[in-house]
């Protein structure tokens, strides 16, 4: 085996941190910045190594032991080994990174954050438990220090030989009456990408509204897997397989920031999955419009927006953008907000580009991936808008998974 010695300079985006062995960059696991550490090379590319820690030598002080004792062999948390509050330090380091590297200037990073543990209300399984590490091999659980108490309750009541076979996905929330509200299911809810869905005004027509299940629910088989949960006030219904924010107290700390200063007759909402912004969105202005290509969310949008005006599209931002958004501006008059939350790979190209020309006069960006998000805004800033805010949603705390939003102002 050959092991180096090496100084761990930054927190890299992705969790890993920069080293140098003889000038060549090495992307180690498991550092923090400023430890010296004995590293083993596990992947050697042409501009680039990677490698894991064998020995930390001159330890950080701000490494700490994990508290799980699961930590480093489950595919989560990997984190857990800093201290709670220099995690939040180091992702606002990542984030300014970020943005410098893109030769964007932002304002100064805020950040919103919430409890470190005890805070994920969706949990992944596998053959009933968790994926280890870089493999397929299934992990034992019994308890997660970053599931809410509801789920670790099930855990430990429910023996693993009794927990389904295949890929399950555990959501549990604790409403105020209280009660439980779990969906746990193997088969995975089809997308329909791509697949149109006809928009139009919604009166308010039920669609078949199913009550969401209560207390341990078991396995389900149909296409719909419904929970709802109260978010600020307002009862959200989504599907457990879908998109959804797995840190509901800090969700409910980031709509009313989302939310400020919003008003006006028209507002969109691009990439609005079950509509949970869209559902603050309508008290705040005459008429929203939703986008969404996955036409299940879109399903649980109509139901979240019953009663209020709407329309909604069951498109790709990008083929929302060729074909509907120019005309559809034009009749409503223009847009007065824009709430845009997509996917990792960022705002489509098409999509971008109309907003550029929109010249929509506020637009709120939150985003699952910085490195796309600051790409986005560039081109945002070049087009004459002003980023006015920029925050770290620290979402998952003993992880190295960020958020971030902006808020930016047509000049």
């Amino acid at each position: 085996m050959n092991f180096s010695s090496v100084l761990a300079e930054k927190m890299l985006f992705g969790g890993k941190c920069l080293a140098k062995i003889g000038g060549k960059s090495v992307m180690v696991e498991g550092a923090l910045p400023g430890e010296r550490l004995e590293v083993e090379i596990t992947k050697s590319l042409p501009d680039y190594d990677e490698a894991k820690v064998v020995k930390v030598l001159e330890p950080s002080p701000h490494r700490a032991a994990p508290a799980c004792p699961l930590c480093g062999k489950c595919g989560g948390c990997d984190f857990m080994f800093i201290e709670s509050d220099f995690q939040t330090e180091l992702k606002k380091k990542v984030l300014a990174d970020l943005a410098e590297r893109a030769g964007l200037e932002i304002p100064q990073i805020q950040v919103l954050a919430g409890e470190p543990f005890g805070y994920r209300s969706r949990f992944q399984l596998h053959d009933g438990g968790l994926e280890e590490r870089k493999s397929n091999n299934v992990v034992p659980i019994e308890n997660c220090p970053v599931a809410v108490p509801q789920i670790n309750e099930w855990l430990k009541a429910t023996p693993m030989e009794e927990r389904p076979k295949g890929r399950g996905l555990l959501f549990a929330w604790k409403s105020a009456e209280p009660e439980l509200s779990f969906a746990l299911d193997s088969p995975r809810a089809p997308s329909n990408e791509g697949k149109p869905q006809n928009s139009g005004k919604n009166k308010g027509k039920k669609r078949g509204n199913k009550k969401p299940p209560s207390r341990f629910e078991g396995i389900a088989q149909d296409a719909q897997c419904p929970v709802q949960i109260e978010l600020c006030g307002k009862k959200i219904l989504f599907d457990a397989r879908g998109f959804f924010q797995s840190n509901i107290a800090l969700l409910e700390k980031a709509v009313p920031l989302i939310m400020e200063g919003l008003a006006g007759k028209n507002a969109l909402d691009l990439y609005s999955g079950a509509g949970t912004f869209s559902a603050f969105l309508a008290d705040k202005f005459e008429n929203v419009v939703m986008v969404e290509q996955n036409r299940l969310s879109l399903v649980y949008a109509e139901r979240n927006l019953a009663g209020r005006p709407h329309e909604s599209y069951g498109i790709s931002g990008a083929d929302f953008a060729k074909r509907n958004a120019r005309l559809l501006s034009e009749r409503l008059g223009g847009f007065d907000a824009l709430v845009v939350d997509p996917p990792r790979s960022g705002i489509e190209r098409e999509a971008l580009d109309w907003i550029c020309e929109s010249g929509i006069p506020a637009i709120k960006y939150l985003s699952c991936n910085p490195s796309t998000q600051v790409r986005d805004l560039k081109r945002l800033s070049e087009a004459g808008y002003k980023i006015e805010e920029f925050w770290l949603l620290d979402f998952y705390p003993q992880t190295s998974h960020l958020e971030s939003f902006s808020t930016c102002i047509k000049k």
